[in-house]
């Protein structure tokens, strides 16, 4: 599976390249909200992992600018909860919500894992 994580954190960019690679997946990475558009478009990830604020389009601004209509799982990812939660993440076009700093690694690449399993046809 091809994944794509954007967030203008380095760390939080290599730790999720690091822990998907060795559960087999390639990742492709963008460091701001304009790189995700654009590699969005140009890779056709399998799966997308979105900071909610980033520098160039905030995550939900990504989704709206590429938008969906294959239906891949989308992640939002936030050290900011304030107004994000799970059904304000749904609105938004993505499946899941999930809080930074992160409990688990191996429990982010479960859920991404399993949200593919439940979209495939």
């Amino acid at each position: 599976m091809k994944i794509l994580v954007a967030d203008d954190e380095p760390l939080i960019r290599r730790s999720l390249q690091k822990i998907f690679q060795r559960h087999g997946h390639v990742v492709i990475l963008a460091e701001d909200g304009k790189q995700a558009v654009t590699l969005w478009q140009n890779e056709r990830p399998d799966a997308v992992i979105l900071d909610v604020l980033m520098p160039g389009f905030t995550g939900p601004e990504v989704i709206s600018e590429v938008g969906n209509s294959d239906r891949i799982p989308i992640i939002l990812i936030s050290a900011y909860t304030g107004d994000y939660n799970p059904e304000m993440a749904k609105s938004l076009g993505a499946d899941l919500f999930i809080e930074k700093p992160f409990d688990s690694l191996s429990a982010l690449v479960q859920a991404l894992e399993d949200l593919m399993e439940r979209k495939k046809p």
